[in-house]
């Protein structure tokens, strides 16, 4: 067994990867190997897991955390076990990659303290290769935890400098360089790898470079901390100078200098936040070498309008200059100015020119002339240029220097991947603020924290201006214009979609979020503009290129295309792989395009495509994942909505979790624009969908709406279907009154249109009610009855499904034997059909059959059959159900330990879906494992499933013997011996 977190959590046992897939067991089990060998009490596990806000029943879902982590650990209780206050994990340091990093790092530090260099460099190496990555990268630890990890990172850094002294000593100085450059990057302010490299480069005859290194340190340290380099670093500095007279060429060429150094960088802003890794990334890609000969460092910065590019560039820019002593160019190009009167080329090198004091006289007249003056005035200096707001590599080629020394950074709304292919460019994204630093912006901006009652105003004020740096800003100078403005009447005010555009603005052209945007949009092409326009409709949070190419009525290579376009514009991103999204100002402002550029009868046009796109793709989703489910049929999609190629059940699933909550906009909107046949036909579609993953809550509001769109349009198909939805909803909620009545209802309507299928279906989701009242020979002629109805219309996967239903039932009465016989029919058209869902439903029938038979060999083999499935095909309600069944099958075999670990995963899985049958399954846990009394059973006799509680007393229990009744009526129907 082997336990990783120098990196992402890695976990190994005899050789094979065990992925602790849930966020808040990876917490768990990283405090408790932190802490490997010592009793971690529970209090402190909640404070890694919940930090300030933990749960109440905290205490207890660390002990399920504990257990699950038990059991795919596959440890004895010994090895992970349960201490007076807490617990306690055993492991040999072997076992755990950070343990062995300390112990090979304190050899390593050892030899070299007694010049044992090749030693020591040997057990350095070797604790440093045990690092993946960032301490617990993967792993989200509360409270003081981070203090850990944080020393872990000191020690690798520690370690990383005492491997290259020990390289140093052993005259490895080339080599050193690479990585001294790239630790004095990531660490600025540590001077002792700067003293490293200083070495190395003079070493390597580099002394200029090593030179170099100490002006930036001693720049940075002056900067940030007001003090001078240490004595050490200033004598290694001194020692260079020395050893090659080089002080005296150095203050000659100081004497020597006639021209003019330029510093045209303007001031910084004030009130710059965040954006750290980006400005570490920046540094470190500056000191690389050039990617091509004969020119220096680009870097291009990229980014949608208004995100703070400029404000980013003058910040390193203002951090790096010491770095650059022959001057610093600034130019704004103008690329995307309102008016479009962009900054040629000629012009920028021109002002270069003038910015060097070069006379006026030898300045040729024509472009080439002045290029060929611009690089050879450059070739062997050393200057930082920033070129602001490129439209286009073509703008931006003409202005690169010749010298290997000097450095570019452009920024610009598009990604100039021409500079990237022709110059070997690297590309520096940014993104959005995150909310921390929006809060931060927003505070430095006022001047004061608000009162707490206005913290939530500041939040909302946030989400409003999207963590637009540009948007935050002027929101901050709207509230300081008006002090006495309560935050929370100046959210109301901007929460108006409609005019959110108009009150996020500040005058000036530069403070003006509808000009900024416009800018950007006014360079795409007609059909991209088009494309943008028409995603200010669509609703989701994000959408697909399928449903992108039906909004807009395009193909799919078209529409990628275009997508593409908008993308490298940064007016889209790409937050996965052919998935589009904006943030909310820039849909309002593609909103606003649309409603005034595009007609009405477009617009209704492009929105009714991508219905269609979504209704008819959850129809075939739908199809694939159960076979035989659809009730009705449906008018074909219009020829311009484009559907994606799904192929199986899993690609239907993977589409569905992707669309989730693009559907649930869709549903809404379809509502709100009277598109009642477009909702109901969707939701019934998705239901299986929505049930399988435990969007219960979901289903419940489609259900509602499906509904209110079948009672506009007085369609009673459309009834039916919303009712057995809501029915569904109701039954998972364990509000079996109210399933009960919306199933009644739906089983009249279908009766009424003869449409037997429809029944069927009703009286399968009758039989479930019935069973969780524990009304089984009710529940065994509703089942009965669906297989005659179905057998009748000759459907054979719901018949299939039905042959399991039935033999589930006279399992649940006692008689198991033709429980049997019936699972086993339904078992072999299931495998015939390739059925996966239906196979699994029958291997958990056929294991309850065997449990109940004490044929517990064969019950476990089903159950784990079923739990296989279910886990492939996502369905977490019913893969509990069969680990619960699976549970117990050990805990009659005596086995309460393995029965424990089975209900210990359906616990995480009730617990993720919230559902009422979680704490009654953590007691049976809590009594079996602090126990350890087997329990006894007569396995002839059949029981009710473990998870099932029905109210004894009071109002609750009227209610459910109301409904017992109720159900007994409607089961008599079918049969009047029941």
């Amino acid at each position: 067994m082997k336990f990783g977190i120098l990196g992402s959590l890695h976990v190994q046992v005899h050789g094979r990867t065990v992925p602790v897939t849930a966020a808040k067991q990876r917490a768990v089990l990283t405090a408790l190997l932190l802490r490997a060998n010592e009793t971690v009490s529970t209090p402190r596990l909640i404070d890694a897991v919940w930090g300030e806000n933990p749960p109440r029943s905290a205490r207890n879902l660390v002990q399920t955390y504990v257990w699950r982590i038990r059991s795919l650990l596959a440890v004895e209780a010994e090895r992970l076990s349960v201490e007076t206050c807490g617990y306690l994990l055993h492991v040999e340091p072997a076992q755990v990659d950070f343990l062995e990093f300390e112990r090979l790092y304190e050899t390593g530090r050892d030899a070299l303290a007694e010049g044992r260099d090749a030693e020591a460099a040997l057990a350095l190496r070797a604790a440093l290769e045990l690092w993946r990555g960032e301490p617990a990268q993967d792993v989200v630890l509360h409270g003081d935890w981070g203090s850990a990890l944080t020393r872990l990172a000191e020690l690798r850094v520690a370690a990383l400098e005492e491997q290259i002294e020990a390289g140093l000593r052993l005259s490895r100085h080339e080599d050193l360089i690479g990585d001294l450059r790239r630790l004095t990057a990531e660490h600025p302010l540590r001077e002792r790898p700067v003293g490293q490299l200083m070495l190395a480069l003079s070493r390597s005859g580099r002394q200029t470079e090593a030179l170099d290194a100490f002006r930036t340190l001693r720049g940075t340290l002056v900067r940030e901390l007001g003090i001078e380099p240490a004595a050490e670093v200033r004598k290694i500095h001194d020692e260079i100078l020395r050893a090659d007279g080089s002080a005296a060429g150095e203050r000659g060429a100081t004497r020597t200098r006639t021209g003019i150094v330029p510093r045209q960088l303007p001031a910084a802003f004030p009130y710059f936040v965040g954006r750290r890794s980006e400005l570490e990334l920046l540094t470190d890609v500056e000191r690389r070498e050039p990617q091509c000969p004969g020119s220096g460092v680009v870097i291009v910065v990229a980014g949608t309008a208004g995100v703070g590019k400029t404000a980013f560039a003058l910040r390193w820019c203002h951090q790096a200059a010491d770095a650059f002593p022959d001057g610093q160019l600034y130019v704004n190009l103008r690329g995307f100015e309102p008016s479009g009167t962009a900054l040629t080329a000629a012009q920028a090198i021109r002002g270069f020119l003038d910015a060097f004091a070069v006379p006026a006289t030898l300045i040729p007249a024509d472009l080439p002339g002045q290029a060929a003056l611009y690089r050879s005035l450059m070739a062997n200096k050393r200057v930082l240029i920033l070129l602001d707001n490129a439209r286009d590599t073509e703008q931006v080629q003409p202005l690169l220097p010749a010298s290997r020394r000097s450095t570019v950074l452009v920024t610009s709304r598009n990604e100039l991947t021409g500079l990237t292919a022709a110059h070997g460019a690297h590309l520096v994204r940014l993104d959005l603020l995150n909310v921390d630093e929006s809060r931060e912006l927003l505070e430095r901006r006022l001047g004061v924290p608000p009162a707490a009652s206005e913290q939530l105003a500041m939040l909302e004020l946030i989400e409003l201006s999207s963590r637009l740096p540009l948007a935050l800003n002027i929101v901050a100078a709207r509230a300081a214009a008006h002090p006495g403005l309560p935050l929370a009447a100046l959210a109301a005010r901007i929460k108006d979609t409609r005019r959110r555009l108009d009150y996020l603005r500040a005058g000036h052209h530069a403070a003006n979020l509808r000009a900024a945007f416009l800018s950007s949009y006014a360079q795409l092409s007609a059909t991209a503009a088009r494309m943008f326009r028409l995603l200010g409709l669509h609703r989701g949070p994000d959408i697909s290129a399928t449903a992108a190419a039906s909004l807009a009525g395009l193909d799919q290579y078209s529409a990628l295309s275009t997508l593409d376009e908008l993308t490298a514009a940064h007016l889209l991103c790409e937050p996965s792989p052919d998935r589009f999204a904006f943030h909310d100002l820039l849909r309002a402002y593609a909103a606003e395009q649309a409603s005034s550029v595009d007609t009405e009868a477009d617009r209704l046009a492009a929105v009714h495509r991508a219905m269609d796109h979504y209704l008819h793709t959850a129809r075939c989703a739908a199809r694939l994942l159960n076979p035989g489910s659809e009730l009705f049929a449906y008018d074909e999609p219009q020829g311009a909505a484009t559907l994606p190629e799904l192929k199986d059940a899993d690609q239907a699933l993977a589409w569905y979790a992707a669309d989730r909550h693009v559907l649930s906009a869709y549903i809404a909107q379809e509502v709100d624009l009277g598109c009642d046949t477009h909702a109901w036909q969707l939701v019934h579609s998705i239901l299986p969908f929505m049930d399988r993953g435990g969007h219960w809550d979901d289903m419940a509001a489609a259900g509602e709406a499906a509904l209110a769109s079948a009672r506009r349009t007085a369609d009673p198909r459309a009834e039916a279907c919303a009712r057995r939805v809501l029915a569904r909803a109701c039954l998972r909620h364990k509000k079996l009154e109210r399933a009960a009545e919306h199933l009644t209802a739906s089983l009249e309507i279908f009766r009424a249109l003869n449409h037997q299928v429809g029944e069927a279906r009703v009286r399968h989701d009758l039989a479930l009610v019935c069973e969780q009242l524990q009304l089984h020979q009710e529940a065994l002629a509703h089942a009965q009855r669906t297989l005659e109805l179905l057998q009748a219309q000759g459907d054979t996967s719901g018949a299939a499904n039905a042959l399991n239903t039935v033999g589930w039932f006279h399992s649940l009465l006692g008689d198991h034997r033709q429980a049997l016989t019936y699972c086993r029919q339904a078992l072999a058209l299931q495998v015939e059909l390739h059925n996966h869902n239906g196979q699994a439903d029958t291997w958990d029938s056929l294991g309850h059959a065997h449990q109940h038979l004490a044929e517990y060999d064969q019950a476990s083999d089903c159950y784990r059959r079923a739990v296989e499935l279910y886990r492939q095909l996502g369905d977490r309600y019913y893969e509990a159900g069969s680990l619960v069944r699976l549970g117990d099958t050990h805990l009659t075999t005596a086995d309460a330990g393995e029965a424990v670990r089975q209900w210990t995963q359906a616990l995480a899985i009730l617990d993720e879906l919230e559902h009422p049958d979680a704490d009654e399954l953590r007691a049976k846990i809590s009594r079996t494992a602090e126990t350890s009394i087997l329990m006894k059973r007569d396995v002839g006799v059949a029981a009710p499933p473990s998870n099932i509680q029905l109210p004894t007393a009071g109002t609750a229990h009227e209610r459910h013997s109301a409904v017992r009744q109720h159900l007994r009526g409607v089961a008599a129907g079918i049969d009047p011996g029941v």
